[in-house]
């Protein structure tokens, strides 16, 4: 099988879930409603996505948002966000638990465990995160009218990162927080336990793309010419010498992009398989300290990583939405591990 269509649900890029146009109008252009002009150059998008797109201030003329009924003139310059739909998939619905943290009419956040996956894709049809919300959403006692049935997914984590994520239950919610995702405007903090001794903060501005050695993992380049802009902000929190508890901030969301940022700059995360962190990178080369790091590994499924802050304009009601939750059992253990270990650095 096709190794790019295996990750292309699971890992995908987030920018990959919406779709951004631009259209030049042309000077002999006659005088008509934007989401008829729109809907004469996207054959494929109906009249309706276009119209909730124009509502949510993502159809943008001249870099000005503007209503459906908005008439183009000649050499107007035309942008418009999108959430691309939902692949058509059979999504099956499964009573599986979910650790909800915020529910309304139109989303809900959701605190995603370790080793679940996000949505179903090649080799997981089933058993998903998205499988547990079709269960849940189809046994509300009420939905709100305009509930399309699949929920929107504007942003991903990792099979094996803990931690919040965000959910669209109507096409007008889907349809303004992916133009927040897109523009940049969401708070989003993990926390990561890397090997090595990070005593400063920093920021990690490199290019991110697929290895061109090994197609299952990502890389770093130096020039622009190869894979996509990536920035990802980072600052210690607690310093155990041999490993360092981190914060991340995202600006982009890059496949993977926390866990290749911070191997690229010596810092791969703790137990990351696919990045080098299920090696001993630093300590003692003694047998104790690898017993003892192996206690470790044992601890977490994967990476030391989760999603820890999420914050976000609520569609309907404009308030600044903000969550954060405590880490997760496996990484709280593995931090008191840490915090424990008898080999000074």
């Amino acid at each position: 099988m096709n190794e790019d269509l295996e990750l292309q649900d699971s890992e995908q890029d987030e920018e990959e879930l919406y779709e951004h146009h631009r259209f030049q109008v042309d000077p002999g252009q006659s005088i008509v409603r934007i989401d008829k002009f729109l809907i004469d150059r996207m054959p494929k998008t109906s009249r309706n996505r276009i119209q909730v797109a124009a509502r949510n201030g993502n159809v943008l003329v001249n870099k000005k948002a503007v209503k459906p009924n908005y008439r183009i003139k000649p050499m107007d310059d035309i942008s418009i966000v999108m959430p691309y739909p939902v692949r058509e998939i059979e999504l099956i619905p499964q009573d599986i638990p979910l650790d909800i943290v915020y529910e309304d009419n139109d989303l809900l956040v959701v605190n995603k465990p370790v080793g679940l996956v996000v949505h179903p894709g090649y080799g997981n049809y089933s058993g998903t995160l998205v499988n547990a919300l079709v269960y849940h959403f189809n046994h509300l006692p009420s939905l709100p009218n305009n509930y399309y049935g699949r929920p929107g997914l504007v942003h991903r984590i990792d099979k094996n990162t803990a931690g919040l994520l965000v959910v669209a239950k109507t096409e007008h919610a889907l349809t303004h927080l992916a133009k927040q995702f897109y523009e940049k405007t969401t708070k989003r903090i993990y926390w990561a336990l890397v090997w090595g001794d990070v005593t400063a903060p920093g920021t990690v501005n490199k290019h991110v793309g697929r290895s061109p050695k090994n197609r299952k993992v990502m890389t770093t380049f130096d020039g622009e010419d190869q894979g996509k802009h990536a920035v990802t902000h980072y600052k210690p929190l607690t310093r155990f010498g041999w490993v360092t508890l981190v914060e991340c901030q995202l600006e982009t969301g890059r496949t993977h992009q926390i866990r290749v940022h911070m191997q690229s700059i010596g810092h791969p995360l703790f137990n990351d398989f696919e990045y080098g962190g299920d090696k001993i990178r630093t300590g003692p080369n003694t047998g104790a300290f690898k017993s003892f790091v192996e206690k470790g590994f044992g601890m977490l499924p994967g990476q030391a990583l989760q999603a820890k802050t999420l914050g976000f304009i609520h569609p309907e009601t404009g308030e600044i939405l903000h969550f954060e939750k405590e880490v997760n059992q496996g990484l709280e253990q593995l931090l008191l591990h840490w915090k424990e270990c008898p080999f000074g650095y």
